[in-house]
């Protein structure tokens, strides 16, 4: 069934160079403006940089003040990530799946990629970056959630990770941010 699904997504590449490189943009290039879109949103968001920024009465910058009191959901959001992305790689290596240019001689990928396939690295760390993001703003969230889920199909139609790959980093992304999470509030109890 996961050969299925795969032959079922990557049979719409190869079609036409416009729909490849559409697929190219959301496998390889969405992920590097996501990761900015991010920054820019809890940046912004939580008034870390604001075009008010003035000084208070102590002599303090409240862009300096407001950062103070944020941090922590940032690092939280890309502790997230970059801590599933870590348990990811670790599992490439422990379990050894062949990605699908290796396993089948008749898949051309749309771009190269080395090492394992499961889980997906790149859709591990989104999907964590998604829930972290849902657990202090929910529409946001659903929108890095959709942004993770159409990088996952379109490194399945690029032909660089199977279906279960992608549904591997899901799990792997949503439950390392879960248990962030967990630790955050043990630690700030």
């Amino acid at each position: 069934m996961n050969n299925q699904i795969f032959f079922f997504f990557y049979n719409f590449s190869h079609q036409s160079i416009f729909f490849d490189k559409v697929i190219y943009f959301f496998a390889d290039t969405l992920p590097y403006i996501t990761v900015l879109a991010a920054i820019i949103f809890l940046l912004f968001h939580t008034e870390v940089i604001s075009l008010k920024t003035t000084v208070n009465k102590d002599g303090m910058w409240n862009s300096f003040k407001v950062f103070k009191q944020k941090w922590k959901e940032i690092v939280t959001v890309f502790f997230s990530g970059i801590l599933a992305w870590i348990f990811a790689y670790i599992l490439k290596y422990l379990i050894h799946t062949k990605r699908p240019f290796d396993a089948f001689q008749q898949v051309n990928s749309l771009f190269l990629e080395t090492g394992f396939a499961f889980p997906s690295g790149h859709t591990t760390f989104f999907m964590a970056l998604a829930t972290a993001l849902f657990f202090s703003h929910k529409k946001v969230g659903y929108v890095f959630i959709t942004i993770a889920v159409l990088i996952g199909v379109a490194r399945i139609m690029g032909g660089v990770h199977f279906p279960i790959d992608i549904l591997g980093g899901f799990v792997l992304g949503i439950f390392t941010a879960y248990f962030v999470r967990f630790l955050y509030k043990k630690i700030n109890k």
